[in-house]
């Protein structure tokens, strides 16, 4: 296992940055989400969460997809270029990479999508372990080690260093292109080791991390779809999305059409199901009141992932959408609701 004091990390990431992209958390306005590494970029890798989860370094918030342009009478179309950079996303918590792994069921499934399939191709992921879990957090309840992050290279800060063990062949290369900045640590292992166990002491202690999901799976889909639960529950709900985009897993999104003036630029977006106008077709939307588009991001994340997915679930349990929601009309209160279904409600 390797090391490098905090006040040095400057030149791990510069030595990053000379072969590929470099993204981690970048302080801007007061805000922390995923950037690009500069010189002169405020970074913060001490922050918990981002406002954002970093899924955008594979998931773009917009991309174009390709363009046509009209010549004369002659039009052309030209596709976008596939993500041919490597880079590496620093920093990304457990619940994050958790996130990419619910993304990747998505994406690279029949038919793959060949975006997002060049990026994690080409994206390495360092994560870091969370060093104090907020409230907000409830990770474990979805089996999630917030101690003992699992990507291509697991880092922990103790102590005023970082310390860096590659898991994967990506983490290695990436190790060996850097290891100059790094020194050996022969008792790092006892230090990570107390280190685990101290996050583990504070998670315990988080007032979400008891959540229970039973119940919630795929053979439960016409007890709580039909639930009465609902209909008290969603209307509070303002449909402002933010729930959708910052949360890790969330990965629907529409395709439009841009006019540059002498073509048609045609791109996607991240889009939310709690949206009046989400999926509108001609003939209407299949889900015409909130309280259908609020059961459907619960139920999907709950329910219809699950069972469609080996049992993985949709939510990391990450709490941005505990603390983003302007109404508090988070997965946990839904959660909770539940648990009184039939009797009087949370």
């Amino acid at each position: 296992m390797y090391k490098i004091a905090k006040e040095n990390l400057s030149a791990l990431f510069r030595k990053i940055a000379e072969s590929q992209e470099l993204y981690l958390p970048i302080e801007n306005c007061g805000q922390v989400n995923y950037g690009v590494w500069t010189e002169d970029a405020n970074v913060n890798i001490d922050i918990l969460k981002t406002v954002k989860s970093p899924k955008d370094a594979f998931f773009p918030q917009s991309e174009n997809l390709y363009t046509c342009v009209k010549e004369d009478k002659k039009i052309s179309i030209k596709a976008e270029q596939l993500k041919e950079q490597d880079f590496v996303v620093f920093g990304m918590k457990a619940c994050d990479i958790q996130g990419v792994e619910v993304l990747d069921k998505v994406f690279l499934s029949e038919p793959v999508d060949s975006f997002y399939k060049a990026r994690r191709e080409h994206g390495v992921i360092v994560a870091m372990a969370c060093g104090e879990p907020e409230e907000t957090c409830f990770c474990k309840v979805f089996g999630i080690d917030p101690a003992d992050p699992k990507a291509d290279v697991a880092t922990w800060i103790i102590d005023g260093e970082l310390f860096w063990k590659p898991l994967t062949d990506k983490g290695e290369a990436l190790t060996d292109a850097v290891k100059d900045v790094f020194a050996e640590d022969s008792s790092a292992d006892a230090k990570v080791e107390a280190k685990k166990e101290e996050i583990n002491k504070i998670t315990e202690q988080l007032p979400y991390m008891k959540l229970s999901l039973e119940g919630w799976n795929g053979d439960s889909l016409d007890e709580k779809f039909n639930s009465p639960v609902w209909e008290e529950l969603y209307k509070p709900c303002l449909a402002c999305g933010t729930c959708t985009f910052v949360c890790p897993t969330c990965q629907c999104y529409d395709i439009k059409d841009y006019d540059t003036g002498h073509g048609v630029q045609r791109y996607r977006c991240w889009d939310s199901c709690m949206y009046s106008d989400f999926t509108m077709m001609a003939h209407g939307n299949n889900r015409n009141s909130q309280m259908q588009r609020y059961r459907q991001r619960f139920m999907h994340k709950l329910v219809y992932f699950p069972a469609n997915n080996d049992g993985m679930y949709s939510c990391v349990g990450c709490g941005r959408c505990v603390e983003k929601c302007p109404q508090s009309l988070n997965i946990v209160k839904v959660i909770k609701a539940f648990e009184n279904q039939g009797g009087e409600k949370a």
